[in-house]
């Protein structure tokens, strides 16, 4: 049986690799159904709120790379540090690049699956974008 640190971050992998490929079905299924992300800017949202916004940017190839830096896991709860850099090329446009650290914590679900529970995401653009 695996860890569940290997597993947690396996569930990261699994994320950006979907992501690359813009498959949100497969990311959608690495959170909670009352998961809530806060970033920048913004009111903190759900599921629903991530989906659409993941649809919006359908067209913007993402490359990302992610260092994670600690994961806790306290029975059936996990937190993670993670530090993710994520460069965006829209179609016949030039790239930027946003960094920053992530705080999540992370849920098991019955089945025994881990997923993102809730997300503090402070990536901000890069200097000089």
């Amino acid at each position: 049986m695996q860890s569940d640190e290997q597993a947690i971050r396996e569930l990261v992998d699994t994320w950006l690799t979907a992501s690359k490929k813009g498959d949100l079905a497969t990311v959608l299924t690495l959170m909670s159904d009352d998961v809530i992300f806060m970033v920048p800017g913004k009111e903190p949202f759900g599921k629903e709120a991530f989906a659409a916004m993941n649809k919006e940017m359908k067209d913007i190839n993402l490359e990302a790379t992610s260092n994670i830096q600690e994961i806790k896991v306290l029975g059936e709860w996990a937190w993670m540090r993670n530090f993710l850099r994520v460069q965006f090329t829209p179609p016949g446009g030039n790239s930027t690049t946003h960094s920053g650290y992530i705080l999540t914590i992370l849920r098991k679900n019955p089945n025994g699956k881990w997923v993102i529970a809730r997300d503090a995401n402070l990536l901000m653009p890069e200097a000089g974008q």
